[in-house]
């Protein structure tokens, strides 16, 4: 009952973005979703990504045979598409094929499976489907806010930041220095942040097939629900960005351009109009809390697993502060953001109790007061950064602190092994 008031809730939400998108003229994530089945996917890498997430439910053979099938696929549907002439301008040429198989093991289990074992599977797809239904999902959230705010807030979080310093702005000086190749390094580690997320949840999953069921909690729960939420905070906080508000990239629309080489002056900040393109995807940093998320996960894998989780998460502010997708506060809000949503799930599935409930509240009234005070105290944190900058970071660390000490007690002890009692000698 519970996966089908969840399955009924994603659809009703689908339907709703789907009609929101259509009233600005633009398909919404259904109908984009839809036309991977044959037109050229925008999201080709991540339809394989879902389509390893399906897989941790099947047999080694049965693998196999699904890659097998979805490459074929690929094969077809690009020699077809190559014999007609058809271009692949928008999209990559493969990823049509796991898509297929998704969808073809979602048919089998409704005609081919029964009991747990339907369930099972139901599951599995849905968890593939969900995660490329999630980008599809942002992408309509992102077109809601830059159509409906038109007046956007970087003027108090830019004042805000002088507190922490202009992060934005030192990182990327820092970035630019490194040339080329260091940015190229970063981009592909802010682009490929999903892949990295399937990484982490199939080693989380790796079991599933043999217990025939999955765990209570895994990445991808957290993923989905970070991009359920953080949307909706654009839409109280639209922000777009130092390189847009600041940088050549905002146009005539920019205060200045100034984003990197000179910080932004202290003056009484004002709403101020932007276009109608560009997201108000800031606050919080969700690139931040999905990177965060991977990073916490990553603690109970193997030390290699942990050190990508580190590196990632590094290589992740480095990107959102050196190319101006961010301001340091965005990066403060998405971290205790995320821990918010953890904690919350985490004591969903354990039971609430009293630790749990302190822990969400405590993690939640923090996030709050962050927002608060970005939108009303910008003068006076930018006044006084000494006070205020030292209050933001241990403010952030206070909650992952709380966070670290209330997940320990959850976490199971394991019991000393019982020594065997000595004998007394036989005479």
């Amino acid at each position: 009952m519970l996966w089908t008031a969840a399955g009924v809730a994603t659809l009703g939400f689908l339907i709703a973005l789907e009609i929101a998108a259509r009233r600005y003229g633009l398909p919404g994530p259904i109908t984009n979703q839809a036309r991977e089945v044959i037109f050229a996917p925008k999201s080709g890498f991540l339809l394989y990504a879902g389509m390893a997430l399906m897989m941790v439910v099947l047999t080694w053979r049965q693998r196999f045979i699904a890659v097998g099938v979805a490459i074929g696929i690929d094969v077809a549907i690009f020699l077809v598409r190559w014999s007609v002439d058809a271009e692949v301008t928008t999209g990559h040429p493969f990823g049509n094929g796991a898509l297929w198989v998704i969808l073809g093991y979602g048919v089998i289990a409704v005609t081919r499976r029964t009991g747990r074992e339907r369930v099972l599977l139901l599951k599995a797809v849905g968890l593939g489907l969900l995660l490329v239904t999630g980008r599809k999902t942002g992408d309509a959230w992102l077109l809601i806010t830059s159509k409906t705010r038109p007046a956007v807030l970087d003027q108090y979080v830019a004042t805000a930041d002088h507190a922490l310093g202009n992060p934005s702005w030192v990182v990327g000086r820092m970035v630019a220095a490194t040339g080329p190749i260091g940015a190229h390094v970063l981009d592909y580690v802010y682009v490929q942040l999903a892949m990295a997320a399937v990484i982490v949840a199939m080693y989380q999953l790796r079991d599933v097939a043999v217990e025939r069921r999955f765990p209570r909690h895994h990445l991808v729960r957290t993923f989905l629900v970070i991009g359920l939420l953080g949307p909706g905070i654009y839409m109280i906080f639209p922000v777009v960005g130092p390189v847009f508000a600041y940088g050549a990239d905002g146009g005539h629309w920019a205060v200045s351009n100034i984003w990197p080489n000179t910080a932004p002056p202290i003056i009484t900040p004002h709403h101020m109009p932007f276009d109608e393109i560009t997201p108000r995807n800031c606050m919080p940093s969700l690139h931040t809390a999905w990177a965060t998320a991977i990073f916490i996960h990553s603690r109970r894998g193997p030390r290699i697993l942990r050190f990508a989780g580190a590196f990632w998460l590094i290589a992740t502010l480095g990107a959102t502060l050196g190319f101006g997708y961010h301001y340091g506060s965005d990066i403060v809000a998405g971290v205790v953001f995320t821990l918010t949503i953890e904690s919350a799930l985490r004591s969903l599935d354990r039971g609430w109790d009293r630790s749990g409930i302190q822990l969400v509240t405590y993690s939640a009234t923090v996030f709050t007061a962050l927002l608060l005070s970005y939108r009303y105290l910008p003068m006076e944190m930018a006044g006084h950064p000494w006070v205020f900058g030292p209050l933001l970071i241990l403010a952030m660390t206070s909650v992952i602190h709380r966070y670290v000490r209330t997940t320990r007690l959850w976490d199971p002890k394991a019991a000393p092994t019982r020594q065997p009692t000595p004998q007394p000698e036989l005479v």
